[in-house]
């Protein structure tokens, strides 16, 4: 398993669409950076979010996720309640090869703030827009800003094809365009 380059993200995205929209250099002026980079692509977030409240007293369950526990946001720039977390998509829809697995990490800018990015790798043959978790692990409000880079996806090509992908496995977030919950399939 090998960590791919620039030009093979590149290659991969212009001819099989599996960054869409593509940006083939670093846009970084007067923005966090995002687009193209030596050894990954610096994914944007939405200006859609989900915004944990926890206005009904509920328990956080996997299982069974009351969907109630969120309030909607809509802007370009989401404040997360100190301790709390926010819940958005990525700009990006992403198209994962059957031998590529990705591992998505948050960007250093966040980082040095206290906000954290949490996303699970991106499997073979998974497809959709990726859902981003978004914590604020101080005990201030954290801005976070939309339409520009969030986190970093760094792609490994492997020697050989899995023998199930995600697709093979009908997997619960495939093709998934929104801010998609936790399900329990």
């Amino acid at each position: 398993m090998s960590i791919k380059s620039d030009k093979w993200i590149r290659k991969m995205s212009l001819s099989k669409k599996m960054i869409s929209p593509f940006t083939d250099n670093q846009i970084r002026k007067g923005t966090i950076s995002y687009g193209l980079s030596s050894y990954g692509y610096d994914i944007r977030v939405s200006d859609e979010y989900k915004i944990f409240t926890n206005v009904n007293n509920s328990v956080v369950d996997p299982k069974k996720f009351d969907e109630k526990s969120f309030v909607d946001f809509k802007g370009n720039i989401c404040i997360v309640p100190p301790n709390s977390f926010a819940l958005a998509r990525s700009i990006e829809y992403f198209k994962i090869p059957r031998n590529v697995l990705t591992v998505c990490l948050g960007k250093s800018t966040y980082a040095r703030c206290g906000i954290i990015v949490n996303v699970t790798p991106f499997e073979p043959e998974w497809e959709g827009h990726v859902t981003l978790e978004i914590s604020n692990t101080t005990p201030l409000p954290a801005k976070i800003y939309s339409n520009e880079g969030l986190c970093q996806v760094l792609f490994f090509e492997s020697d050989e094809q899995c023998e199930k992908s995600y697709l093979d496995k009908n997997g619960k977030y495939q093709n998934q365009t929104g801010i998609t919950l936790p399900k329990n399939k």
